[in-house]
């Protein structure tokens, strides 16, 4: 029992140093995070790479995947693309194998451990040094190894436990069922640890030790392929159908490859120890072994991602039969925070968010349009106008609560400075879009009572609203355009102006009912006329708001 306890210590120090150096990594890297996203919407070479490339950096496959069923859901990736970075990302989370082999076998990493870790905190001490992001990343990377170190010393010497060893052998060498055995031992050790790398490096440590030979190793590695991609299949679920169709692909392009890589395993295996320095099969062959699984592994993935990546629209045709449309179910507004078990991008997580506010934008804006086209055409029907205008307005009530939901979310992953300020700024603009949808429903309901009550405004005070009216719906236009961007000082000049003229026409409205109200003009009209110029002028300010906002972001 005390072995076991020290090898799930050891291990959970290993898993704890992962998730530290990746977070701070995505912390040091976060806004080059979201220019690698950018060039995964190009062809699937692009999609590939930008898998390997984020997958490299977040040392995890099931964050990466989780976060493409994520984007899938969203909208912001199509089928075909969140396939070819699922694919990058099975070859970008070997590079967390070599890692563990060259630096954890190959190199006696205990003694520079504990200085990475005192330099690492060092730099998270003195803040003035502005290297917290970077300090975070030493620290991960000593716990890291400092964790692989114990997780070697606490696997037990083998040659003094026989008995174990011809329990073991037991399983071994009978072919197929073999092979088969220990490839669904892999996928049920990935699923128990939920992490392929902390799988990885308990495979490489066996072998290491003498537990298990180059074949079996070899067959738990490919087993972990396939574990992997049950972190994003239970994070789909709930999600669309797209987002769902993506991780059955991720878990059908891993199942294929176990499947063509079975009668050519041996072939395989003898090819790698061709092409890796050192002989598996030497009397001291283990001390090769996690070099050559970690040489297994990377050229298993490329393979299969080469093949694969001439099927990409074939598999998405097969995902699209095993999980069919559905019938459109009419709901209310969700966004859903898919989080992954051990490391989440939360960073990446606020291109999302960028969306959505550009739907809420887009939705306000319609909005306001619909307001004049209802207000200067008193003749048509307004039920029907007044209903839409509610239900657009009850949306946008939903979006505020569940953007924020998701922000608050992101925020309680760990986060670098740049992107912390960016969500108290993305949650400043959703509830200022919120409030520019309440004031274009009163603004309708406003027109509405005109209608019903038959009230009587000066036709030249009317003709009058037309500018004004013009002018808000030019800062929202305005804001529609350089939403979720950085405001410039030039831009930020812009709306300053365009909340000035705004302001000054107000104020000539607001004069212009005054007098008309002392020369005898109709009393309930008039008041109703100062609601509206109110209600117009209050979007320009939320629109000011935004852009005071929009220039806070990173």
């Amino acid at each position: 029992m005390y072995q076991i306890l020290l090898i799930i210590g050891s291990l959970g120090l290993f898993l704890f140093g992962m998730r530290t150096m990746s977070d701070g990594i995505q912390k040091v890297a976060g806004e080059r995070l979201q220019s690698i996203l950018n060039f995964m919407t190009g062809n699937r070479v692009a999609a590939i790479f930008t898998g390997f490339a984020i997958t490299a950096i977040v040392q995890s496959s099931s964050a990466t995947t989780v976060m493409v069923v994520s984007f899938v859901n969203a909208g912001l990736l199509q089928l075909t693309q969140s396939i070819g970075v699922i694919m990058g990302a099975n070859i970008g989370t070997t590079v967390t194998g070599w890692i563990v082999a060259i630096f954890g076998f190959k190199i006696s990493m205990s003694a520079a451990a504990l200085p990475s870790i005192g330099i690492g905190f060092v730099l998270m001490l003195f803040k003035k040094l502005n290297k917290e992001n970077l300090g975070e990343t030493l620290v991960g990377f000593g716990l890291l190894f400092l964790g692989l170190d114990f997780l070697k010393n606490s696997v037990p010497d083998i040659s003094q436990h026989p008995e174990m060893l011809a329990t073991l052998a037991r399983f071994t060498g009978h072919g197929l069922a073999s092979y088969f055995l220990f490839v669904i031992i892999g996928t049920l050790l990935t699923i128990i640890v939920q992490s392929s790398s902390a799988a990885m490096a308990i495979t490489l440590t066996m072998a290491y030790a003498g537990w298990i030979d180059y074949p079996t190793a070899a067959a738990i590695v490919l087993g972990e392929n396939i574990g992997t991609t049950v972190t994003a299949y239970l994070a789909s679920i709930g999600t669309s159908v797209n987002a769902r169709r993506a991780s059955r692909a991720h878990t059908l392009f891993n199942i294929f490859g176990v499947l063509w890589m079975t009668p050519v395993f041996y072939l395989f295996l003898n090819l790698v120890n061709a092409i890796v320095p050192g002989d598996i099969y030497a009397i001291d062959g283990a001390k090769a072994l996690p070099g050559h699984l970690a040489a297994f592994h990377t050229l298993f993935n490329i393979t299969n991602t080469f093949i694969c990546s001439f099927f990409v629209k074939f598999i998405a045709m097969l995902v699209t039969k095993l999980v069919p449309d559905e019938a459109a179910v009419p709901g209310p507004y969700k966004l859903k925070y898919i989080r992954a078990t051990l490391q989440d991008t939360p960073e990446l997580y606020l291109l999302t968010v960028k969306r959505e506010l550009s739907k809420m934008a887009d939705i306000i804006a319609d909005m306001f349009t619909r307001f004049w086209d209802i207000f200067s055409h008193p003749e048509n029907s307004m039920a029907n106008e007044v209903e839409t205008q509610k239900n657009m307005e009850d949306l946008t009530d939903q979006m505020q609560e569940e953007i924020t939901k998701f922000l608050s979310q992101c925020s309680m992953d760990n986060m670098n400075h740049v992107s912390t300020n960016n969500v108290y700024s993305m949650m400043r603009i959703t509830n200022e879009l919120e409030s520019i949808g309440d004031s274009c429903y009163n603004l309708v309901i406003l027109a509405e009572r005109k209608k019903k009550q038959e009230l009587v405004m000066d036709a030249t005070a009317v003709e009058k609203l037309l500018p004004y009216v013009d002018l808000v719906n030019q800062f929202i236009r305005f804001i529609r355009s350089h939403l979720n961007e950085h405001m410039s000082s030039e831009n930020m000049a812009v709306a300053v102006k365009l909340e000035d003229k705004i302001n000054k026409m107000r104020n000539i409205l607001k004069q212009s009912a005054s007098k008309r109200l002392q020369n005898g003009s109709n009393v309930r009209g008039e008041l109703l006329y100062i609601d509206i110029v109110r209600h117009v002028e209050q979007i320009g300010d939320h629109c000011l708001n935004i852009t005071e906002s929009l220039a806070k972001l990173g």
